[in-house]
């Protein structure tokens, strides 16, 4: 079977696995890196080649292996087979496991699995990398710009609502930093026996859980009353500051996915339409933004939340 150079080298080169390669089959859902199942030896593989640049993205390969490790420990990621380095990839095990559909999230049953996998990885060990969403704009910015990429116009708008969030929980009470997925994107979800497998930890770091809560229920769609839920499950009640730093974080994730997909277009090889992504998730962080309660969910945000 004719591989992919790359591809080969990384398979040549994980521990205790021989035999033939049966079967190489690209998986699409990714838009940062190379990603392949691989059958070898009589086992199934997942081999994730780092994109070019993804430095410029703040992916830290050390901290994502890590991350990852310590999820599949916990028993929520597949398990981290081989991390090659000096290859450019991370080689984990096949998961046979159900997609799980947007839709099935306003199901109670799912949404508290959501929230098990989530507070299992809140509660792993710390992690060397930090994930601050208001640090992360600003720096696509500069790094967007120095590469020559037009700077949208929304960026300003956006910039004025981040900054009135950040204001607003300027001293607020809340939870400490904790290890964070930062990615709840659909794709990174799977359904296996009745709980929920999180994968693609590049974007981990200690930060924020509300940046987890608000990544995942606007990336999905969920509901406001599965949003009120989601709350219900992770805290034990809803109360007007952490429905509120909720929602503010839906933003902030938005701003957050703009900024990354104009970084993207100075730095990717993939065919992706990362200008309609960025224009996309501008739209819906401004639309977030201009509902009636943006100012109230600031004046809700530094209360008690739990």
């Amino acid at each position: 079977m004719d591989l992919d150079p790359a591809l080969a080298e990384v398979i040549g080169s994980l521990p205790g696995v021989q035999g033939e390669v049966t079967a190489v089959e690209p998986l699409t859902l990714g838009i940062t890196n190379r990603n392949f199942r691989v059958d070898v030896g009589g086992a199934s593989f997942v081999v994730r080649l780092a994109g070019r640049d993804t430095d410029l993205l703040g992916i830290d390969r050390e901290a994502e292996n890590v991350a990852a490790s310590a999820a599949a420990e916990a028993g929520v990621a597949p398990e981290v087979v081989a991390y090659l380095p000096e290859l450019g990839a991370l080689v984990t095990r096949f998961v046979v496991a159900e997609p799980l559909e947007p839709e099935r999230l306003e199901d109670d049953p799912v949404l508290r699995a959501v929230v098990d996998a989530m507070r299992a990885i809140h509660g792993m060990p710390p992690i060397a990398s930090t994930f601050d969403a208001f640090a992360v704009v600003r720096g696509y910015r500069t790094i967007a710009a120095e590469r020559g990429v037009a700077i949208p116009a929304a960026y300003d708008d956006a910039l004025e609502a981040a900054e009135a969030i950040a204001g607003a929980l300027v001293g607020a009470s809340g939870v400490d930093p904790r290890p964070c997925h930062n990615d709840f994107l659909n794709a990174n979800l799977l359904w296996l026996d009745g709980r929920v497998i999180v994968v693609d930890y590049e974007y981990a770091g200690m930060g924020d859980v509300f940046f987890d809560l608000g990544n995942f229920s606007i990336n999905n769609g969920i509901s406001e009353d599965a949003q009120r839920r989601l709350l219900e499950h992770y805290f034990g009640h809803t109360t007007p500051a952490n429905l509120a730093r909720l929602q503010l974080f839906r933003v902030m994730s938005d701003f957050r996915e703009a900024m990354w997909g104009v970084v993207q277009q100075a730095i990717s090889t993939l065919d992706v339409d990362y200008v309609e992504y960025a224009e996309r998730h501008f739209a819906r962080c401004l639309e977030t933004a201009a509902d009636p309660r943006f100012g109230a969910w600031l004046a809700d945000a530094p209360g008690e939340i739990s």
